[in-house]
């Protein structure tokens, strides 16, 4: 082989390049994508965001219907339904449940992950008898070296216990958080509503007051301006002398096309939530009670289910409940149809003897 050939060896374009099968089944590093996993920064900040009507509408009606709805707990082997556990309908016995879980699906649904603080266990297995809601923004997660698994965590700089009182419950999401994944969406909402902010306050375009005559100093023209702006918050009709020209630069809100353009923006955000865009009012739609019911169960479907399965699923994991014990979120309720289909339903239950007359006075709250 000539020197030549050992500095610039000839490349086989058709040798096939031989595949690591076992490397190529190991985990994938996600923390460059995934916030939920390794919590890699948001695009966004909660603050912005809840600027938005679209957002803060989203996050109320995604947040406020999961932390309204009760928690239940059945037997995995029989499937019969058991007393929930205190610590699974009230957390916190400082505040009600509505406001722990309220604040943890917003955790989730924002961040893609939420945490709970342990504030008791039981002495004689350890199991978790009060826990709270903790703001992601204190917890730090520590990895092991290669930045693959999750060693331990810090809350406001102390680090916390594995177990026991102190330590971290952690809700992971499905994914990266909405404030990730919208960053850029949020962004041009909050620029249409600061638009719309400047036209509101100035509703016609930018004005250019043109000076036909001498050049006028610098204090004389900031005395001009001031005296230009009071007028026009006062009055409607202006008078200008001869060596003075108004003239107008820019566009008006309607040539912006600024309803149309804040409209798709919420179109989009709609989008982004996974939420129907009915429920933001971001599109015209005729409701009526029968398909208001559907739409009730395509959010449950397509915008709830991924944030319920989240906590339902922690919480029967061991460390709360025993391991027979499976909770769910009890969407009866919310899903239920009309007086005349409830009746139908049950009047095909009871002709199979599904359920009895007493059941049926119990589901529709007429036993006193």
């Amino acid at each position: 082989m000539g020197l030549k050939d050992f500095l610039f060896p000839t490349l086989n374009a058709s040798a096939p390049k031989a595949i690591d099968v076992e490397a190529s089944l190991a985990p994938y590093n996600l923390q460059s994508s995934i916030y939920g996993l390794l919590n890699a920064p948001t695009t966004m900040d909660r603050a912005t965001a809840m600027s938005v009507p679209s957002v803060a509408r989203a996050r109320n009606i995604i947040c406020g219907i999961i932390g309204s709805l009760p928690l239940e707990q059945y037997n995995k082997l029989t499937g019969a339904h058991i007393e929930p556990l205190r610590v699974i309908n009230q957390p916190d016995p400082r505040v009600s449940g509505f406001v722990v879980y309220n604040w943890l699906a917003e955790d989730i649904w924002l961040y893609g992950v939420g945490f709970g603080l342990v504030l008791d266990a039981y002495a004689e297995d350890g199991r978790v008898r009060a826990w709270t809601r903790i703001d992601p923004m204190r917890v730090i997660v520590e990895y092991n070296s290669d930045n693959t698994e999750i060693v331990g965590y810090k809350v406001d700089g102390r680090s916390a216990p594995i177990a026991g009182v102190g330590s971290i419950i952690r809700f992971d999401g499905a994914d990266e958080g909405f404030l990730n994944r919208a960053g850029r969406t949020i962004r041009t909402a909050v620029e249409l509503e600061i638009a719309a902010l400047n036209y509101a306050k100035e509703p016609v375009p930018s004005m250019v007051l043109k000076s036909n005559g001498t050049n006028l100093p610098s204090e004389r023209i900031a005395k001009l301006l001031e005296s230009w702006r009071n007028s026009r918050a006062t009055k409607s009709t202006a008078f200008l002398n001869a060596d003075i020209e108004m003239q107008s630069v820019g566009f008006d809100p309607k040539s912006l096309q600024l309803v149309e353009a804040r409209q798709y923006v919420a179109l989009e955000l709609a989008r982004a939530a996974g939420i129907p865009a009915y429920f933001l009012s971001a599109e015209t739609t005729s409701m009526t009670y029968s398909n208001a019911t559907s739409e009730r169960r395509s959010l449950v479907d397509f915008s709830l289910r991924p944030i319920l399965s989240a906590i339902e699923e922690r919480l029967s994991l061991p460390d709360i409940c025993p391991s027979t014990t499976e909770t769910r979120f009890d969407l009866d309720d919310f899903l239920r149809g009309n007086p005349l289909e409830r009746a139908q339903v049950y009047q095909i239950l009871n002709t199979i003897g599904a359920m009895s007359v007493e059941q049926i006075q119990e589901e529709e709250d007429l036993i006193r």
